[in-house]
């Protein structure tokens, strides 16, 4: 049996409106004092851990197979540098990807 995907998007430049429950519970949790908070499942993290942060350490993109023509030449240099031409691949577009948003 075959489970069907469900995708939904959302356009954030346009939420529906919300229901009077959820508008009811978001004010009675902004009239909650901090002090009435619960961090025993998030403890606090020292000073130490923010010194030296990491932007997305924990970022995943997905990945789309898909059939690309290249070069002979340029093929053997990758594959030349060892394991992992595909990977080398993907690193070199996205760097040039990233310094043509920037």
């Amino acid at each position: 049996m075959k489970k069907q995907l469900v995708r939904y998007e959302v356009d954030l430049a346009n939420l529906p409106p919300l229901t009077e429950a959820q508008r009811a519970e978001l004010t009675a949790l902004t009239a909650r004092p901090d002090s009435e908070i619960d961090y025993s499942d998030a403890p606090q993290l020292a000073e130490d851990f923010w010194k030296n942060p990491v932007v997305g350490r924990f970022y995943k993109p997905t990945k789309t197979s898909t059939t690309l023509r290249i070069d002979s030449d340029v093929l053997a240099w990758l594959k030349g540098q060892g394991k992992g031409y595909q990977s080398r691949i993907n690193s070199i577009l996205r760097r040039e990807m990233l310094s043509s948003i920037r």
